[in-house]
């Protein structure tokens, strides 16, 4: 697992011992980036379960300013945070320990607001609609912001919740990604 684009580009990434952690391949990564940038200019994101906090990295080695990675697991926290040192992106981000309802309801009360959204949580422990919900609700999207969601490719997401809409899903063999936006 490496960084593909960017200033941060060629740095290998470390993984998360243990078959808890499904890294986005570098395949489905690539294809996500060609169709939501592929390159930024500024912005902040969150990495929700971000396992190695690969998907964060990349944006910001594609030219993001800042992000946060959240993930409950302190293995993954640990890889975290190595990955982001090994980057050299450390000084723009924030990574925490904690349960994903909860970390949206501290950035609720802290009034974070995020360009993208990444939500790739583990296959059998999925609940991104209730969790789309959530950011809705406490008005975590920027106006012009995107929510990636990566799931089994048998699931199928809602098209439509409150005013966030499906902009596109992609399959990838047993890997399905989701976009979502709200509506204009």
């Amino acid at each position: 697992m490496r960084v593909i684009s960017g200033k941060s580009k060629g740095t290998t990434l470390k993984a998360v011992p243990g078959m808890k952690t499904r890294p986005t391949s570098d395949k489905v990564k690539e294809a996500l980036f060609h169709r939501i940038g592929p390159y930024f200019n500024g912005g902040s994101g969150l990495d929700l379960y971000a396992g190695t906090g690969s998907l964060g990295i990349e944006a910001m080695s594609r030219g993001f300013s800042s992000f946060v990675f959240v993930d409950k697991s302190p293995q993954a926290v640990k890889v975290i945070k190595a990955n982001v040192k090994a980057a050299n992106l450390l000084e723009s981000c924030e990574i925490y320990r904690n349960d994903a309802k909860r970390a949206l309801a501290a950035l609720e009360k802290r009034k974070k607001t995020f360009d993208l959204i990444f939500m790739d949580p583990p296959y059998d422990q999925q609940e991104l609609a209730k969790m789309l919900q959530a950011i809705y609700d406490k008005e975590l999207l920027t106006p012009s912001g995107k929510i990636i969601c990566e799931h089994r490719s048998s699931v199928k997401l809602p098209d439509t919740i409150s005013l966030i809409t499906k902009q596109t899903e992609d399959l990838y063999g047993d890997t399905g990604v989701s976009i979502y936006a709200l509506d204009k």
